[in-house]
């Protein structure tokens, strides 16, 4: 009888869940393997390196975002209010493995993961023009740059801060979160259209 393919949703699924337990640190690809009762091979038809899983765990936050900002009752808004609805939808996303999504961090700013890192700066840089897309930011040249810049060292800040506070009240990050996006040159900025 064929076996049935392999979906990739499921083997993202089963290695954060194995993660959860042993760490990303110590999760093998091959142990996912056998806990699907599948090959190494069919895991590479879909994923290339474990890093790939990462890639795709945020690619689904990037969609949970995406799929917020779809929602009517984000277009009366003014930005800064729809930024921050949408990086909530972000990291609402992530919060089922944040432990988890902490640690996909960690390892790839290893130092032997230079690599990694480079993508991690395409990673961060795709995210936050998928948020700005996201919020309907229209502005252009100078200003798209400059707010692209303040947008990433807020997004950076605040993802760190989820990461390191997860028993911190939803309120406080909230309250958190609008500090970064109400810097002064920043506010400026969301002000245009």
């Amino acid at each position: 009888m064929k076996k049935k393919p392999t979906d990739p949703a499921q083997i993202l699924d089963t290695a954060l869940q194995l993660a959860d337990v042993c760490g990303w640190e110590r999760l093998h690809l091959f142990e996912v393997a056998a806990a699907l009762d599948i090959g190494l091979d069919d895991i590479a038809r879909h994923y290339r390196d474990k890093d790939a899983l990462v890639e795709t765990w945020f690619d689904r936050a990037d969609q949970a975002m995406l799929a917020r900002a779809r929602q009517a009752d984000l277009a009366p808004l003014n930005a800064e209010q729809r930024l921050e609805i949408c990086l909530l939808a972000w990291l609402d996303s992530l919060a089922a493995h944040r432990s988890v999504t902490g640690q996909m961090l960690l390892y790839k700013l290893e130092p032997g993961h230079i690599h990694l890192q480079i993508l991690g700066l395409m990673r961060v840089s795709r995210t936050v023009q998928w948020w700005r897309e996201a919020a309907g930011r229209q502005t252009q040249h100078l200003c798209r740059i400059a707010e692209e810049s303040l947008l990433t060292g807020a997004y950076l800040r605040s993802f760190v801060h989820w990461l390191r506070h997860p028993e911190e009240d939803a309120a406080e990050f909230r309250a958190f979160l609008r500090r970064q996006l109400r810097c002064g040159p920043l506010t400026m900025l969301l002000r245009r259209p």
